[in-house]
């Protein structure tokens, strides 16, 4: 039975499936394409009007600065344009004075920085505001930028990833995976986005060291919560997947479809630190999943190992010579400190720091292990 997509199609519109037309394959193959091209059309006109909106408040940033410049005009000037524009707009569109300063911001901000122009245009404007008011490092933006893009982040998704630190930890945590070595060059890019170094499970109430299956059954329970985590694109199909084999079954911790990528992706969970074992088993499931599972014209499944630990050397040779795509990535679990801790400990980042510079010892250097 491959219809994966559909049921899980049906699951987020909440249809009926018991009426006898919703039963008929080829009505359900029907109803599949039609809902795809709304979903389609919806996500191209609201990226096209995010677009359209930043290319604008940029604009006014760029009149706002050189008008000033021009006419030497100060602060009075922004307060009368934002009262205009607000009687004449009749108040429908958000030209506040605090609105227009941060456009002005915008436009100063990244005016000399063209190669993240086309990042903030595909940015909605709080979460643009966001990264301007928390973060001044431009490599920080570019990076929570490209992020917001790929991971669909909304607003208040993006501050948790800014307090948790998302930006050091992805320098410190660089993604792990094949996906060069067994995808297309166009697919390999597009997994690499797919998929973060770092996962933080927080978001799933767990604070604690947890056993692999109760991990799962806190996933599933909040999935809704975990695909804003994994990003943006991934579809739920279920957990514990049985895969058939010979003398016996297989099951896949956590199964999902990607819609941008057009393939299965499926998911181990390992409580402990990586073994180089669970490549080789994810790697059996993957070709299971490309032989049993996948639809002709998907691309091939991909595998992502979530684990408590990874060293980086043993990941990377134990994924060498493996013939399906495998990353493997890290979870967290929680960042936040007791209150009478808070301030008074320095974080690994901080630790780590002082100790290459007191010491020479750089934790990042293979040569140290």
């Amino acid at each position: 039975m491959k219809i994966h997509k559909t049921e899980t199609l049906f699951q987020n519109y909440n249809l009926n499936l018991m009426s006898n037309l919703i039963k008929d394959k080829k009505y359900l193959n029907f109803l599949e394409t039609v809902l795809e091209k709304i979903q389609l059309a919806r996500i191209s006109a609201s990226k096209q009007l995010t677009r359209a909106t930043m290319e604008m408040y940029f604009g006014i940033g760029k009149i706002i600065v050189e008008q000033q410049e021009k006419h030497g005009w100060g602060k009075s000037v922004v307060e009368q344009l934002a009262k205009d524009l607000h009687e004449i707009t009749d108040g429908t569109h958000s030209f506040s004075e605090r609105n227009l300063w941060f456009m002005k911001q915008f436009y100063t901000e990244y005016v000399d920085y063209p190669n993240l122009h086309n990042f903030i245009l595909e940015v909605p404007w709080g979460q643009n505001i966001l990264i301007l008011q928390k973060l001044k490092d431009y490599n920080s933006r570019e990076y929570y930028l490209k992020s917001t893009i790929g991971f669909a982040w909304s607003r208040n998704v993006l501050l948790n990833q800014i307090k948790a630190n998302a930006y050091e930890y992805h320098l410190e945590n660089p993604k792990q995976h094949n996906f060069k070595e067994t995808l297309p060059e166009y697919l390999s890019e597009q997994a690499d986005n797919a998929m973060k170094s770092v996962y933080n499970l927080e978001l799933l109430g767990v604070k604690q060291p947890i056993k692999e299956r109760e991990l799962e059954r806190l996933m599933v329970i909040n999935v809704k919560k975990l695909l804003m985590e994994l990003g943006y694109g991934f579809t739920f199909i279920g957990n514990q997947y049985k895969l058939k084999g010979n003398t016996k079954d297989y099951f896949v911790d956590l199964l999902f479809f990607h819609r941008g990528l057009k393939c299965l992706v499926a998911i181990e969970l390992k409580a402990g630190e990586y073994k180089a074992e669970y490549a080789s088993k994810l790697n059996l499931y993957l070709n299971l999943l490309d032989q049993q599972v996948r639809m002709e014209d998907e691309n091939p499944p991909i595998g992502i190992i979530l684990c408590a630990e990874k060293d980086n050397f043993e990941v990377e040779f134990s994924l060498k010579d493996f013939n399906k795509p495998i990353g493997v990535a890290e979870y967290q679990l929680t960042r936040q400190l007791p209150d009478k801790f808070k301030g008074k400990l320095p974080s690994a980042i901080e630790i780590k720091k002082q100790i290459k510079e007191k010491y020479g010892f750089d934790f990042n250097d293979k040569n140290n292990k």
